[in-house]
Parts: C-alpha cells; sequence; structure tokens
C-alpha cells in the first residue's frame, strides 16, 4: 500500500519531505500565538506523546533560517494567511534538548551538558561570523563549543546565546527546551539509590531557566517540553507571565497524542478499518483534560508491523521505551498501603486520590498522593471520567497495555521479596507430601502479593510460575509434555526427581476440592508424567486457588 510510517522520526522536516503520513497538529501555532498571551508555556506529558515532534514543528514554522512554506502546505495552519505571512520563517529560533544530560555521577551528567552545549553552539557557528556580534560573547561562545565553559558562563549560556542571535537579527529570540526535565529526574533517581546530585543539577537547571526566563530582553516566548511540572518556586522563581498545562488541563488537550477521530483517518488511509477495536483496546484510553487521547507511539508501531503483517498482533510497544522503577518504588513501599489500590486498579476498578500537577523531584516520593500523581502524569494512570475537575479524582489503568506493564512489575516484586525461607519450605513440603502445609504455604503467599485479573486463571499460573522460577530448580511452564501442557514442571535433576503442578481457579471456596480432584485427572488423562525417563521421584499435585486462598492435593 502508498500508506507509510515512519517509526522514531521526530524532525518535522523530515518526516513531511519523505511522504510519512503526517497527524496535522499545527493549529496549535496559531492558539498558541493568537489565543494566549504567555511569554512562557510549559506543556508537561508522558514520553513518547509527540513533545518533541511538536517543538520540532514550532522550529520549523518560526525559524528565520529556515524556508518553510512548502512543508506546510495543505495543513491546518496555511489556512491562516495572515498568521503565517507574520510568523512564518521571520524569528531566530533556539531549540535546545536536554534529553541525554544524565549519568551515574553529577560530573558525568554535568559533562553530557557541556557536550549538549557544544553540540548546540557547532550548529550555530556560521550565524555568528558576522561582526555585529559582541567580541566578548563570542569568545564564551568559542568556550561553549569547545567544551571550555567555566560554571557560571553554562549557567548564563542560553542568554547568552540568544543575545547574540538578537544581535545578528534585529529581533528578539523564540526559545524551544524539549525534555527540560530530564537531568532532574535522573538526579532524582541517583539520590534514591544513593549516589545523590539532585541538589548540584537543580542549581545548574535553575540558573539556566533563571537567566533565560525571568525579564530577558531578547526573549519573544518561550516553550518548554517535559513529563512533569515541576514547581515554580523550584525551577521558574521569579518568571512572569508563565503558564502550564498537564494532563489535567483542557486548554491543548488535543494535541499531544491522537485522537479517536485522527486515529480513524490513519486507519482509513492504511486500509487497516477492520484493527481498530484491538488499537482502542491496547493503545487508548487517556485522558488529557477533556479529550480522549491515543498513544501516538505505539499506534505507529502498530501499524509499522501491519504494512509488512495483515495478521500482526498488538504488543506492548512503550514498555521498552523507558524503565518503569516508578510501579516498583510504589509496592516497595511498606509505609504506604497501596497493595489494595494496585489490586482495584489491575482489576479494571477505579480509585479515588488527590493528585497534584505541582511537584518537586526532590519530594516526589515523600508522600503517596504525590507518586499517585507521578503516575498520572507520566501515563501509568488516567482518569476515568474526562469531565471530573478538582484535586480529589478517580483513576483508572488506561488499556491493556499498561496493565501489562503493571502485572511484569507485581510479578517481578514478588519473585525480588518473597522469603527465600518461605519458599524453601514450599518445596521442602511438596517433596514430603504434605499437601496441608503446602496450601497453607501458597495461601500465605497469596497474601503477601497484588493479585490481578480479577483472579483469572492465568494470574495463579504467573503466580506459581514466580514462586519456583530461580530457586536451583529448572522450571517450565505451559511446555509441552504428554499429549498436552502441565502449567508447573519442576525438575531436581540432582536428585533425579520432579514435581507436575496443574492449577485450577475454583469459582466458590466450597469448590475447590473437587476442582483439585480436576487437575489431578487433567494430569493422568494428558499423561503429563509419560517419558519422565530416568527420575526416581516424579509428583504429581493438583492445585486449586480461590481468592487468596490454595488447596493442594497429591495424585497417589
Amino acid at each position: 500500500m502508498d500508506f507509510k510510517v515512519g517509526v522514531g522520526k521526530s524532525d518535522f522536516e523530515e518526516l513531511r519531505e519523505s511522504g510519512n503520513y503526517y497527524v496535522d497538529k499545527t493549529q496549535l501555532l496559531y492558539e498558541l500565538v493568537n489565543d494566549t498571551d504567555n511569554k512562557v508555556t510549559l506543556f508537561t506529558r508522558p514520553r513518547r506523546f509527540g513533545k518533541t515532534l511538536m517543538m520540532s514543528m514550532m522550529e520549523n514554522f518560526f525559524s528565520i533560517r529556515k524556508e518553510s512554506r512548502d512543508i506546510f502546505e495543505g495543513l491546518a495552519i496555511s489556512e491562516h494567511s495572515a498568521f503565517c505571512q507574520e510568523w512564518m520563517n521571520q524569528y531566530p529560533v533556539l531549540f535546545l534538548s536536554f534529553k541525554d544530560v544524565e549519568a551515574e555521577t553529577f560530573d558525568g551528567a554535568y559533562r553530557m551538558l557541556l557536550m549538549k552545549l557544544a553540540d548546540f553552539c557547532k550548529g550555530l557557528t556560521s550565524v555568528f561570523e558576522d561582526g555585529a556580534v559582541d567580541q566578548d560573547d563570542r569568545c564564551i561562545f568559542e568556550r561553549l563549543k569547545s567544551r571550555r565553559a567555566g560554571e557560571e558562563e553554562v549557567k548564563n549560556s542560553v542568554k547568552t546565546i540568544m543575545r547574540m542571535m538578537n544581535a545578528v537579527y534585529g529581533k528578539k529570540v523564540i526559545l524551544l527546551i524539549d525534555e527540560y526535565d530530564v537531568p532532574l529526574s535522573k538526579a532524582s533517581e541517583k539520590d534514591n539509590a544513593g549516589n545523590g546530585y539532585y541538589s548540584k543539577m537543580l542549581d545548574i537547571i535553575k540558573s539556566i531557566m533563571s537567566t533565560t526566563l525571568k525579564d530577558n530582553e531578547f526573549l519573544q516566548f518561550a516553550v518548554i517540553t517535559g513529563c512533569l511540572r515541576i514547581a515554580k518556586e523550584s525551577i521558574f522563581t521569579g518568571t512572569n507571565n508563565f503558564a502550564s498545562y498537564s494532563v489535567l488541563d483542557e486548554d491543548f488537550s488535543s494535541y499531544f497524542g491522537f485522537t479517536g477521530d485522527e486515529v480513524d483517518a490513519i486507519l482509513a488511509a492504511a486500509d487497516r478499518k477492520d484493527k481498530a477495536a484491538v488499537i482502542k483496546e491496547w493503545y487508548d484510553g487517556y485522558v488529557f483534560g477533556n479529550s480522549l487521547i491515543y498513544c501516538p507511539w505505539d499506534v505507529i508501531n502498530y501499524l509499522s508491523a501491519l504494512k509488512k503483517r495483515r495478521d500482526a498482533k498488538p504488543k506492548n510497544y512503550w514498555k521498552n521505551t523507558s524503565h518503569n522503577g516508578i510501579l516498583l518504588t510504589f509496592v516497595k513501599r511498606t509505609d504506604f498501603d497501596v497493595a489494595g489500590k494496585f489490586e482495584k486498579l489491575l482489576n479494571d476498578e477505579v480509585i479515588v486520590q488527590t493528585i497534584s500537577d505541582e511537584l518537586t523531584y526532590d519530594t516526589l516520593h515523600s508522600t503517596e498522593d504525590n507518586l499517585w500523581s507521578v503516575l498520572l502524569m507520566t501515563g501509568y494512570i488516567t482518569k476515568a471520567d474526562p469531565a471530573e475537575e478538582g484535586e480529589t479524582v478517580s483513576l483508572k489503568i488506561p488499556n491493556k497495555e499498561i496493565a501489562s506493564i503493571f502485572q511484569d512489575s507485581v510479578v517481578r516484586y514478588f519473585t525480588e521479596t518473597v522469603n527465600t525461607g518461605t519458599i524453601m519450605e514450599l518445596l521442602e513440603s511438596l517433596w514430603q507430601k504434605d499437601e496441608v502445609r503446602s496450601g497453607e504455604i501458597l495461601s500465605g503467599l497469596l497474601w503477601d502479593t497484588i493479585s490481578y485479573n480479577d483472579y483469572h486463571e492465568d494470574y495463579y499460573h504467573a503466580f506459581l510460575a514466580g514462586v519456583f522460577v530461580g530457586r536451583g530448580y529448572e522450571v517450565e511452564s505451559n511446555k509441552e509434555k504428554g499429549l498436552g501442557r502441565p502449567d508447573i514442571f519442576l525438575k531436581d535433576r540432582k536428585n533425579r526427581r520432579a514435581i507436575i503442578i496443574e492449577a485450577k481457579k475454583a469459582e466458590k471456596e466450597a469448590e475447590m476440592a473437587r476442582d483439585c480432584d480436576k487437575a489431578i485427572k487433567q494430569i493422568t488423562d494428558e499423561k503429563y508424567a509419560d517419558g519422565l525417563y530416568g527420575y526416581d521421584q516424579v509428583l504429581c499435585y493438583g492445585v486449586a486457588f480461590f481468592q487468596k486462598q490454595a488447596m493442594v492435593k497429591l495424585l497417589k
């Protein structure tokens, strides 16, 4: 088919010139300039929702160093002819990203910042050949370009370059800063790991922002993006005419991510309208302001797969774009009683929580409300009701993709933290054929973990696999044996013995014994133990689960 999508393309000019499908978000330009009077605008959205592409689009539209009429031809903004004449390619633009400013130590992160600034300056070398540039500024620029600038020069670097741009073009500068909070986010993570440098990095980034945004006579306006809004008193102190738009705000709510109508149009263009339901199930469900939004990263990745294979199955594309440590931070907090809330979320229920979109990274983990707020702002949960307003809102997991990330984190937490002594006691009781004690230990383990899928059978299978993996035995789950597939096959080669477990989910507590018998019958009928030559002992168990209770029976 002629339909083209480019996975990972965040350069607007490249995207348009290559003929890739573009979901038109250019109306934002008109609303941003014509409908607001913001000196500084901060957009916060989860990762992979199109922030960088949006900033690249802005750079291409406003930059005096570009000729962009062709790549905006036919897009929504071109209908505003007077606006385009006044603003398109009429202003010097500085577009800077802090995306990769991270490291294990402050020195490492600071070196990354110096490299970012140096690369940024190299791209402007030809601009400053004009004699209008102040000689002292030129010297600072050369030191920035060669990574020899002092700390104070780094703190004033962006304003210095803006002053130089103003001298060359005789116009104020439009400033675009992408991923402004990455350096602080990474520094905060290292603080939590005991290698803290948050306060040092905050001093650097706060100084850059303050000198650039506060009373800067060379600034036309600034647009900044990130995942979280850092409290104004923490980093934007003294910045006048400052406006912030998070996932809670109605204004600009449909410009990051895809709306339902936009996804329908993409599917029609791609001749894949038959995939609408599955895309909605996996990648829809986010509520930004009053808009219902799909994750664009996922939609584009899945459409790319569908172009190659019409029967391609949806999968989790989002989880591989960054680590999901914030979820583990939650479940590991023994001082927060969040297990019940996680179980509700994982079972398609809603929770009610007080949230805030104004946080500081050094206090993110200080309260439970803060952590729920972070999960909301970073896309792991979303508002359940678009019309709901106020600080106390109903929250849910947005879609199947994010639910799978939650499930993976829960399983990982369980396997990492379950008491090894308890597992060894369980194994010993199974080898000793102690059905009652084995059932008691399994029930205790169920109470200590978080349940999901409303206690579906798949949950119990994952639970059992998590119990036994990494305990010194060879563990197979749902592998082919005999005529069927046992849920758990545990091999102790050293002692030439094995355990086969078939699990059932009981509908009622009173039916657990019956379901144990059904599991044992399945082991026998499907001949799961056949072909296990060389083992002196093979024990077969039927296990029945009802909510957080377990019953164990031995095939005799």
